[in-house]
């Protein structure tokens, strides 16, 4: 049964399973100091266009978030997101468990605003409560809907006239960059303190790439990172495998192929009378049907109940790198 329930349920990319196999029986140093993890950094500075960047490489993106969010945050302070954000609802409490409470508000389309975060500022007002410290958006959100670059500006901005860090969470980033009209690398890597570069939903069997902008975070950012149980020993498979994907924008090539096997599918779907609970771009769709549509189709294909309200779902379908055309065919001939 064919799956599209998430963009990293198969191995990796055959270019990225290549790039392991032909550097497996080479010595390298641990912890990430290797020569792989030093060139992926390199490129990927040269991609956003920022040489004083600090860049990591973690395993997952539930690590990567709680251990920067650890450790940019001082034991009083919160971060801001919305109440669909993946901090909120799918880390089990895990920024909350490093001691930093995570502030929701209600969405708009999946996304924060500056009149959203405002609202926070003005209820959190002394030391009675948390301090607002940080705001958390990713790109693509919960919702596959993103962020232009305007949005980000204004959004960076926005937090530095209020003395907050701005992070992206970029778990979906592939899916983003090949987006018309969604914030580009460079003006990303230009309007937050930092953000993470996504890889095990970008065709890695696994690893995120964390970047910290902010100079001031950059400072023993490895002891946080050690501390946090993060530091890989065999660091070099993470630099492997995201120096691949730097190169020749294979991480575009991936974006481009998964939004366009979810838009084949989308069309499909509006041409034969469902409705979109939002409209989307990027490699995840997101569709009302019943519950009797829903099953139809699950007996042939593997999707997600993302929601439900009353007798009606929300359906999620989502493409990755291994989504074929002959699979979105069958697809697309199955609902017709």
């Amino acid at each position: 049964m064919a799956t599209f329930v998430n963009d990293y349920s198969t191995g990796c990319h055959p270019r990225i399973m290549q790039a392991l196999m032909d550097t497996n029986e080479l010595e390298t140093p641990g912890y990430g100091l290797d020569l792989y993890c030093q060139k992926a950094a390199e490129k990927l500075k040269i991609l956003m266009g920022n040489d004083n960047a600090d860049v990591h490489f973690l395993a997952g993106g539930t690590q990567t978030n709680a251990t920067f969010i650890k450790g940019a945050l001082r034991v009083h302070q919160g971060v801001i997101a919305c109440d669909s954000a993946h901090i909120a609802v799918h880390e089990a409490g895990a920024i909350e468990a490093t001691g930093h409470k995570v502030i929701t508000v209600k969405n708009k389309q999946g996304k924060l605003t500056c009149g959203l975060i405002d609202q926070v500022l003005k209820s959190h007002l002394d030391e009675h409560m948390v301090q607002p410290k940080m705001v958390y958006i990713s790109q693509t959100t919960e919702y596959g809907t993103f962020y232009s670059d305007e949005e980000i500006k204004e959004l960076y901005n926005y937090c530095q006239s209020r003395g907050l860090l701005f992070y992206i969470d970029g778990a979906r980033l592939v899916s983003a960059l090949a987006i018309n009209g969604a914030a580009s690398l460079q003006t990303i890597a230009s309007n937050c303190d930092a953000f993470y570069f996504g890889g095990t939903k970008a065709g890695l069997l696994f690893g995120e790439c964390l970047v910290i902008i902010n100079r001031q975070l950059q400072d023993d950012f490895r002891y946080v990172i050690k501390q946090s149980g993060a530091m890989m020993a065999k660091g070099r498979i993470l630099g492997v495998q995201f120096l691949e994907l730097f190169s020749n924008e294979l991480y575009l090539s991936i974006g481009r192929h998964e939004n366009a096997m979810a838009n084949m599918i989308k069309d499909a779907l509006v041409r034969k009378g469902y409705e979109q609970y939002l409209e989307t771009f990027s490699n995840q769709l997101f569709f009302k049907m019943s519950q009797a549509e829903f099953d139809y189709i699950n007996e042939e294909f593997e999707i997600l109940c993302f929601e439900k309200h009353d007798d009606q779902i929300v359906a999620r379908i989502v493409t990755s790198y291994a989504t074929t055309f002959d699979i979105v065919n069958r697809f697309i001939k199955y609902v017709n």
